[in-house]
């Protein structure tokens, strides 16, 4: 079986992630980001779960996730998965969405799954030069000729793009955002929404595609890797954001990631030399 290799790398110009993985078998189960991914299949198989819909991805594929899409996905044909993509930050995508379409909103894409060539023709040489990590500005063009295309053909506003939510969910969401260094209970939680526990549970999986504890242990993962990308070390890293002890955070971190929190912390450290403070 091919080796499996995991390779990220943060381009300080762009502000971006870019991240290959090659020979991966790992299943990841059901979560979200704080930003969007745009991502292309190289080789492989999966079923992927995204915004209650059911995807066969295969070689070829595009995935496009906005933030806060709950997604999971599991390899379906008995082999391995090769792939590519990159994240970027709300507040980047803010500032390119303004270079491409003239309006300082956020974008929303329609579809989470594409087959779609020209797309591809921007995406895998925009990947291959920040991986080799090159400082010229065609990375940038090749950047904002992808959104272009993206925008144009499958965005909308990021608004209509997340479900209507009731009041009691969104305050369930809020209480767990405050309390995430916080050891809480399911009990706490309902109180402060306003509802019992069985309507919580139901409602809010519903609603938002993953359980309310799936939902929680994700806010704690997405705050820990700021943290780990400002240079605090993994052990800091796990206290700050609730963990209860350093074995658990690097369970849950690898499953929703890919990476050890090290070998994440090591793509920022490793491009200021002391490992210190990397803004982001």
């Amino acid at each position: 079986m091919k080796k499996e290799t995991r390779t990220v790398v943060y381009d300080d110009e762009l502000r971006i992630e870019a991240y290959h993985f090659e020979g991966i078998v790992q299943p990841f189960p059901s979560h979200f980001h704080e930003h969007y991914v745009i991502g292309f299949v190289e080789k492989g198989e999966r079923v992927l779960s995204c915004r209650d819909r059911e995807y066969a991805i295969e070689e070829g594929n595009i995935v496009l996730f906005n933030p806060g899409d709950s997604h999971a996905c599991v390899q379906s044909d008995g082999g391995t998965f090769d792939y590519r993509g990159v994240n970027i930050s709300k507040e980047i995508m803010l500032d390119l969405a303004e270079e491409v379409t003239g309006k300082r909103e956020l974008p929303g894409f329609s579809k989470n799954v594409i087959h779609d060539e020209e797309a591809v023709c921007h995406l895998r040489p925009l990947h291959e030069i920040v991986m080799k990590e090159t400082g010229e500005f065609k990375k940038e063009e090749t950047l904002l000729f992808l959104l272009s295309h993206l925008i144009q053909n499958y965005g909308q506003s990021f608004e209509n793009c997340i479900p209507e939510c009731r009041q009691e969910i969104e305050k369930a969401c809020e209480y767990m955002e405050e309390h995430f260094t916080e050891r809480i209970s399911l009990d706490q939680i309902c109180r402060h929404a306003g509802l019992s526990k069985s309507t919580l549970l139901r409602a809010f999986t519903k609603e938002k595609g993953v359980t309310p504890y799936r939902y929680f242990e994700t806010i704690r993962i997405n705050k820990a890797k700021k943290l780990l990308s400002e240079g605090i070390p993994p052990v800091e890293a796990a206290v700050r954001t609730g963990f209860s002890d350093q074995s658990h955070f690097t369970n849950y971190f690898n499953q929703f990631i890919g990476l050890a929190p090290g070998n994440y912390r090591e793509i920022f450290s490793e491009k200021d030399g002391d490992g210190g403070q990397h803004g982001k």
